[in-house]
């Protein structure tokens, strides 16, 4: 390389390595933020859909449920390990379990609707399933939606992700139950549609 060629090179990396450098940092957020709160109760409520999938496989016979309880399963395991690991770097504590207010306005399944999964017979076990879950992803939604814009693009788009992803096995759920004749249950408190 003659040594025009490496001064060209040299300037190259020189304005790449300036435009590295302005690029804002990713801030951490404080403990107390709306983004730090939200994957706390992500998390929570992740690790309900995971238990309530397990259950759900232990038991289910159809293909549909069973397929779409194990995509579930997976998928929120894999997002709750990023989860984890954002609290981690950013000295957050993991989220506490909610009061039973706050926990009905998220829509998870109360104690005994969990266990329901275990002592109905199959095929009720597997609608409860459903609607359970329905409703539990409504909840997500509404937990979802106001970070969809935060400054934090991790939490952004963690949220976008839980939007799209759980609005569509929410009309999946819908038309499983719509095949069954059986009726959703009420959405949490905020959720005007679905």
């Amino acid at each position: 390389m003659n040594r025009r060629g490496a001064l060209v090179v040299l300037a190259a990396l020189g304005v790449g390595g300036a435009l590295l450098l302005a690029q804002p940092r990713p801030v951490t957020p404080s403990p107390d933020s709306p983004e730090v709160r939200f994957v706390q109760d992500m998390r929570v409520h992740h690790d309900q859909a995971v238990t309530m999938s397990v259950l759900v496989l232990k038991v289910a016979r159809d293909r549909s449920v069973r397929s779409l309880a194990l995509d579930i399963q997976l998928g929120q395991e894999e997002q709750n390990r990023q989860m984890e690991a954002w609290l981690r770097r950013w000295n957050a504590p993991d989220g506490a379990p909610p009061d039973a207010m706050h926990a009905g306005m998220m829509g998870l399944a109360t104690p005994d609707e969990l266990l329901s999964l275990k002592t109905l017979p199959v095929r009720e076990a597997e609608t409860q399933f459903l609607r359970l879950m329905l409703r539990h992803h409504q909840g997500a939604l509404l937990m979802a939606r106001p970070l969809t814009g935060s400054p934090q693009p991790l939490v952004a788009g963690l949220a976008r992700q839980v939007t799209a992803a759980q609005g569509g096995e929410i009309r999946t759920l819908g038309s499983l139950l719509r095949a069954r004749g059986a009726t959703p249950l009420p959405a949490p408190a905020g959720m005007s549609h679905h």
